[in-house]
């Protein structure tokens, strides 16, 4: 009886979503079995080349400030050249600039590389992002969104384990392994993966125009990045992300310092985060059957108490089990937070905006992916790691008031016909909010 109450809970977990949906979802589980650089960067750099600490630090900041730039011209791209052609060269492009990192011997050039890798693997995320929103119904984008998120942890979790024993062997051979996985995706983008941008004339996608039978007033108006920057309540989204972002960073930059300075090995921290992955792959999917039809209001209040106060509770902690078990809070946090966020993003879009949108809503992940170690490292060594950690309590009490406020009149969004069946975009009309003058109705 428990088997088939399992395998009907994965049947309808995974039912009604497109043939496309799966192509792109089997993309990012390939491109994250190939998560090397990310993960290694630093080891690569002090243990393998020899260099010191401080200079691996500006080469992982360069890195992420790659992802920042990024961000915003890979939205444009989106929306002006389409999901499909900024997807295939944002992992071409990645593929050859992993692959040149791997044989790079100057400090110069090995930094200038690694701005460009950053630069280049975190151009993909708006399109990925926008292309799931065009090809999956409203009603089932909170469920999509939680299992390419699900797909991001598998594939990290096992990349992580393959990606050490790799490492022990030769760096290159990771490097080069990274760019044939990613190459293995864009070949799978370009043969699978039809152009899902909605074509543009009307508010609602449809294409139509005064010559087949549309009215000019019906043209939705061109959306640029000043668009996206005046509305308000979209921003509000990306500043309460900044600081969602702000605490989740902390358990792979303040959490490893503050167990070290507590005399924790290597091997404690790496027991303590792995329960993070394990955890999300776990849970990720039952826990979204639960909350996928849930006020998305509550759910991001209570998911940024957790996040916030899953860490404060670190402050407490003392044998490795009760780090563990913060890590199980705010992992929870971040398994609620995730799917429903994105869901609010696209909600918050206009059709032929996505790709804008999600490039300037990336863009919050990548700049506290620059500040949050620059926060970790001065609070620590300045007032101690309870002060941090206290710190992340108030974060996560301003982002639970922040969303209760954003959300509040919030229109409910709009849904309409399924998917063709030959896995094209769904045509939907989201509800966006004001000031933006191209919503549709």
């Amino acid at each position: 009886m428990a088997a088939d109450s399992l395998r009907r809970a994965a049947r309808e977990s995974v039912s009604g979503l497109p043939r496309a949906f799966w192509w792109l979802w089997t993309s990012t589980l390939v491109n994250r079995l190939g998560a090397f650089v990310a993960t290694f960067m630093t080891l690569y750099l002090t243990l393998d080349r020899g260099y010191s600490a401080s200079f691996a630090g500006l080469v992982v900041a360069l890195h992420g400030l790659g992802g920042v730039v990024s961000s915003l011209v890979a939205g444009v791209m989106t929306d002006r050249l389409g999901r499909r052609p900024t997807l295939l060269a944002a992992q071409a492009s990645t593929a050859f600039s992993v692959a040149l990192l791997g044989f790079m011997e100057h400090p110069a050039a090995i930094a200038a590389v690694a701005l460009l890798v950053g630069m280049t693997s975190n151009a993909s995320r708006p399109a990925v992002a926008a292309m799931m929103a065009d090809i999956v119904r409203p009603e089932d984008r909170v469920r999509a969104f939680a299992l390419n998120y699900w797909a991001i942890n598998l594939g990290f979790a096992i990349s992580a384990t393959a990606a050490g024993l790799i490492a022990e062997y030769s760096y290159l051979a990771g490097f080069l392994g990274e760019a044939a996985l990613t190459l293995a995706c864009a070949v799978l983008v370009y043969v699978k993966l039809p152009e899902s941008r909605p074509e543009r004339g009307t508010a609602d996608g449809s294409g139509a125009s005064p010559d087949k039978g549309g009215t000019g007033a019906e043209t939705e108006p061109e959306i640029g990045l000043g668009t996206v920057l005046r509305d308000g309540r979209f921003m509000g989204v990306v500043g309460l992300s900044f600081l969602i972002s702000l605490i989740f960073t902390q358990g792979s930059v303040g959490l490893p310092v503050a167990m070290g300075t507590a005399g924790f090995s290597p091997g404690d921290y790496g027991l303590v985060i792995a329960v993070n992955g394990l955890l999300i792959v776990a849970l990720q999917i039952p826990v979204t059957r639960l909350i996928e039809h849930r006020d998305p209001q509550k759910l991001l209040v209570v998911s940024a108490l957790l996040a916030g106060y899953g860490f404060a509770l670190t402050a407490f902690a003392g044998p490795v089990w009760a780090y563990a078990l913060t890590v199980c809070v705010w992992t929870l946090a971040e398994i609620v937070n995730s799917p429903t966020q994105m869901g609010l993003v696209v909600r918050l879009s206009p059709v032929h905006g996505r790709g804008r949108y999600q490039g300037v809503y990336t863009m919050s992940w990548s700049v506290a992916a620059l500040v949050a170690p620059l926060m970790a490292g001065f609070m620590i060594d300045r007032w101690g790691a309870n002060w941090l950690w206290a710190a992340t309590g108030v974060l996560g009490t301003g982002a639970a008031v922040g969303y209760w406020l954003l959300m509040r009149n919030l229109p409910t969004e709009a849904t309409d016909s399924a998917p063709a069946a030959s896995g094209g975009p769904a045509t939907t009309t989201p509800r966006t909010q004001e000031p933006l003058p191209a919503a549709p109705n």
